[in-house]
């Protein structure tokens, strides 16, 4: 159990409404923080939000000796990589040890220093995230890997060699490997079945910039030119289409009205589609997207993720909260992570109905299907949710119990609210300005 200053009591059953915003994504910043090593001078990464993945990076970036410091405007990163060095085992253990970004500083790594040191990586327990293939792929460019009792060694005797690489999965975190490692390598490299998220498309076009030549064809083929050299880059980041879906789901859940500004139409058209087929409601304007719930009854729906263009895993948690509350059976088949409904345990005990399957209910191909994991889910619903006890498991599940706990009657206490700022900026804040009754144990109400 966490201590008292990791804990966060919610008084429920108020609607969440007004305004907060998004900055830059996630799943885009921190990788584009690492390409920053790539370059020849410094980088200037705008719309950075104030988030732990982003202070790890900046951390082991500052070890390897990358300089970085406040831009001009609010937000805004110098990344100065011109005196990159080979960083102490120890402390780049201490820095990596919450997050699994740190794989991602190889190829860049090997390019300039001509060898790195990987720890044991941390991250979400969502399921079977398996690094091994990134040190396939960096084998395939011509990479040597040493495993040690403290982590991995890899060295690149010579200049690393483009290589034709075919994905099992479109997995983003491969697809970024391969993208930091080709733009620098001897050669060309092919890579089919390529991640082809929103995210992926903002690193290709900040590679672009810093002199990367990359093609992306309809297929999910990327192909990499290697060139000699890099320089920086001036890039203002995506706004964080999985943090505004989370906050859609909320006003849902609470029967509010919450105007996200910085969330951005094209980057959610699917989840778009799936709220409105749930009864929500929402308004575009230019700077962001008003959510709402319109009264009424929601709507139950069948719901399958997938890698983008589909729906992305990390709506599908959030969103189910809000199921709870729509008449009808609603089905789940999530198709990416094989242990991300783990978190519905909770909901049971906070009064939802739903039931876990380990057969696929849907239609869609199914890595999980013969494999005894349980990720199917049935919501029956509507059912009033009452506070409970609850301990985070993961990033998106987390701020998933936040939601069930705002949506609730009575008071629930919410353990290891930290992880919540690996993905969440301000999250604090934002539910205080949001008019949320919440309050950390031994102070007054926030």
């Amino acid at each position: 159990m966490t201590g008292t200053d990791d804990v966060l009591l919610v008084h429920g059953g108020t609607p969440l409404e007004g305004e907060i915003r998004v900055r830059g994504a996630k799943n885009l910043v921190p990788k584009a923080m690492v390409a920053a090593l790539l370059g020849s001078g410094p980088s200037r990464l705008r719309n950075v939000p104030d988030i732990r993945d982003v202070r790890v990076v900046r951390g082991l970036l500052q070890l390897h000796g990358v300089t970085v410091r406040p831009g001009d405007e609010p937000g805004e990163l110098v990344l100065d990589p011109s005196h990159v060095e080979s960083a102490n085992v120890a402390d780049i253990d201490a820095h990596a040890g919450s997050s699994r970004i740190p794989i991602l500083f190889c190829g860049p790594l090997l390019h300039r220093l001509g060898h790195a040191f990987i720890p044991g990586l941390g991250g979400c327990d969502i399921g079977g995230r398996p690094i091994d293939f990134h040190f396939e792929v960096l084998r395939q460019f011509g990479a040597t890997i040493e495993k040690r009792a403290d982590g991995q060694y890899l060295e690149a005797p010579q200049r690393l060699r483009g290589t034709k690489i075919r994905l099992p999965y479109p997995s983003v975190g491969s697809t970024e490997q391969v993208l930091l490692t080709a733009v620098l390598a001897e050669g060309v490299t092919e890579l089919s079945n390529a991640a082809v998220e929103p995210e992926i498309e903002d690193l290709i076009c900040v590679l672009q910039k810093m002199g990367a030549i990359i093609s992306m064809d309809t297929d999910r083929t990327i192909r990499i030119t290697g060139v000699d050299k890099l320089g920086g880059y001036t890039h203002r980041a995506i706004p964080d289409r999985l943090e505004a879906a989370s906050w859609a789901s909320a006003a849902l859940a609470t029967e509010g009205n919450i105007y996200v500004r910085g969330a951005q139409q094209r980057s959610m058209m699917t989840f778009l589609n799936t709220y409105r087929k749930v009864g929500g409601a929402f308004e575009i304007d230019d700077e962001g997207i008003r959510f709402w719930h319109p009264g009424g009854s929601l709507n139950a729906i069948a719901l399958e993720t997938d890698v983008h263009p589909g729906f992305q895993t990390d709506w599908q948690q959030p969103l189910v909260v809000a199921l709870t509350q729509a008449a009808g059976l609603s089905i789940i088949h999530e198709t990416v992570y094989e242990s991300r409904l783990g978190f519905t345990s909770a909901l049971n005990q906070m009064g939802a109905h739903i039931q876990l399957y380990r057969e696929c209910l849907g239609g869609s191909d199914c890595r999980f299907g013969q494999r005894n994991f349980l990720h199917s889910a049935v919501v029956s619903g509507p059912t009033k949710l009452q506070g409970a006890d609850l301990v985070i498991p993961d990033l998106r599940g987390g701020f998933s119990y936040l939601i069930a706990a705002l949506a609730a009657q009575g008071t629930s206490r919410v353990h290891g609210i930290d992880l919540i700022n690996r993905g969440y900026e301000n999250f604090m804040e934002k539910l205080v300005e949001l008019g949320a009754k919440v309050e950390l144990p031994g102070s007054a109400i926030v």
